[in-house]
C-alpha cells in the first residue's frame, strides 16, 4: 500500500526540495529530499503530498492537517488503540456512517431501495 504523506517545503534545491514531515508518534519530524518535477517550481512554506519521494500534489495547510489527522487515527488503530483525546478531524467517513444515497454516489451505483 502506498500512502501519500504531507510535507512542507523548507528549502528549494533546483528540481528538488528539502521538506519536513511527520516522524510518527514517538519520533521527531524528519526532513527528506523530494522530487518536485511533476509540480514545477515550489516555494518554502508550500505543502506537498508526497508518494515514494516524489511530490504529486500541492496542498493547502488545512488539507495537510486533515491528512495528518487521518494518518494519526490510522496509526493509533494499527497499534491496537483508541485515542479518546484525538481531535478526530480525519478527512474521511467510514462507509458505515454514510447514507444509502452517499454510498451510491461513492460507488457509482443506484441507491438501495
Amino acid at each position: 500500500m502506498c500512502i501519500g504523506i504531507p510535507l512542507q517545503v523548507i528549502e528549494v534545491r533546483g528540481e528538488r526540495a528539502l521538506a519536513l514531515g511527520r516522524g510518527g508518534a514517538t519520533a521527531a519530524a524528519q526532513a527528506q529530499l523530494v522530487d518536485t518535477r511533476l509540480l514545477g517550481p515550489v516555494q518554502p512554506g508550500d505543502w506537498l503530498l508526497v508518494f515514494l519521494g516524489s511530490a504529486r500534489e500541492r496542498l493547502s495547510a488545512e488539507r495537510a492537517a486533515e491528512i495528518n489527522a487521518t494518518l494519526d487515527l490510522l496509526a493509533t488503530a494499527l497499534a491496537g488503540g483508541h485515542d479518546d483525546q484525538a481531535p478526530h478531524a480525519a478527512a474521511f467517513a467510514l462507509p458505515s456512517a454514510l447514507s444509502a444515497e452517499q454510498l451510491a454516489a461513492l460507488t457509482g451505483g443506484a441507491p438501495l431501495p
